[in-house]
């Protein structure tokens, strides 16, 4: 009995082997046959031209090897940096009888010295105050001391100093009348001049014009708080100018210009006639100006020069005073303000001087420092250096 189930059991294992072996000869034979179709697979591909090609593995342009197969990042090209961009301004400018003789008898030269011409052209951007009105039409305003208007044809002096923009905010755009203030802005838009702070309604007088200067977007605002009578303010339906009695007009331009610009730089018309300090509206408003976007302020009205003064980083001119007006004043100025896309704005102040209805740069050496230690002396926390730049000594960051 022992024996007969002995020898099943030898049986049963002989059977299990045979099944091994049948088995992994299956699995042998399987595996040659999807080799031949593999094989078959590629010899396809290579011989059929409609064929999906194999895609080749490739680096960045960026990317390089190095000699021991690495791959190494380039470093990123730099990004080009902007060139500085230089803003002349200059003070009030009055092309009127005196100026006008001077300029019909000496031609350029005789009414501005040809090195500050050169200075004037050579800047990158020029902005004056047009203190009167291009036009031979209207009538002068009654009981007003003071009226002008100049032909038209005058606005080549303009050209031949390269002033690319003025403001017509100020108490003598309007002497003549609306007439007269079209026609200004009619001369100046057919001479290449552009204008801002008057217009032929207000939404042509609150304007901003923005200009592209090496790269960077400078935003000009021009607005008035002197006026002889409110009918001089412009409306929706009538010409005349943006005045800022009520700043909040134009506050809400500079804020509108703020955020589409790089910087802001607003010229007002304000303060009192032959007085050297500001009034302290004058120091409130501009920093109000400054607080709402502006990164620069820009006085004119008081016929001589006003002191200096830097609020949370920014400068304020309270008053460049009479520049080219056709009669002498000792002390005048141009002021150059250069951006270099770092938010900052450095001011340089260019002493100049009138005789005989000319003006000039200042250039005798003793007679600069005289004129810095005066700057100096109506300001407020400034030092002007012996390049002319103007170094803020004391920041105000406060309204105060």
């Amino acid at each position: 009995m022992k024996r007969k189930k002995k020898r099943l059991w030898i049986l049963n294992i002989s059977l299990l082997s045979v099944i091994i072996i049948l088995l992994v000869i299956q699995m042998m034979m399987d595996v040659k046959h999807l080799g031949k179709q593999d094989q078959l697979a590629i010899e396809s591909e290579s011989s059929d031209p409609s064929a999906t090609p194999e895609v080749p593995v490739f680096i960045e342009p960026d990317e390089t090897k190095t000699p021991t197969g690495e791959v190494q990042q380039e470093a990123p090209s730099p990004q080009p940096t902007k060139k500085p961009a230089t803003v002349l301004f200059g003070g009030d400018v009055l092309i009127y009888n005196a100026a006008i003789n001077t300029y019909d008898t000496g031609g350029l030269d005789a009414l501005v010295d040809p090195a500050l011409a050169d200075l004037m052209r050579d800047c990158d951007y020029t902005m004056v105050n047009q203190e009167f009105a291009f036009s031979t039409r209207g009538e002068p305003m009654e009981d007003k001391q003071y009226t002008f208007r100049s032909d038209p044809s005058y606005v080549k002096i303009f050209n031949q100093l390269g002033i690319d923009m003025v403001t017509l905010a100020n108490n003598h755009t309007l002497d003549y009348g609306t007439e007269a203030l079209l026609d200004s802005c009619t001369t100046l838009e057919e001479s290449g001049i552009r204008y801002v702070g008057a217009g032929e309604n207000m939404e042509r007088a609150k304007q901003i014009e923005y200009v592209d200067i090496n790269g960077h977007r400078i935003a000009f605002i021009g607005a008035s708080r002197v006026i002889p009578v409110a009918d001089w303010n412009a409306t929706s339906t009538k010409p005349g100018m943006l005045t800022t009695y009520d700043p909040t007009l134009t506050l809400e331009q500079i804020k509108i210009a703020n955020e589409n610009a790089d910087y802001v730089f607003i010229y007002v018309h304000w303060g009192k006639e032959r007085e050297t300090t500001p009034e302290e509206y004058q120091r409130t408003m501009a920093k109000q100006y400054i607080d709402a976007g502006a990164d620069a302020v820009i006085g004119s009205h008081s016929h001589c020069l006003q002191g200096i003064e830097y609020y949370e980083g920014k400068p304020i001119l309270y008053s460049l005073g009479n520049y080219i007006f056709g009669t002498s004043q000792y002390q005048t100025a141009v002021a150059l303000l250069t951006v270099d896309g770092e938010g900052q704005v450095e001011l340089k102040f260019q002493p100049c001087t009138a005789s005989g209805g000319k003006t000039s740069l200042l250039t005798n050496e003793e007679e600069i420092k005289e004129f810095n230690s005066y700057m100096e002396s109506i300001s407020f926390g400034i030092n002007i250096d012996a390049n002319q730049n103007v170094i803020a000594t004391n920041y105000l960051t406060s309204k105060n």
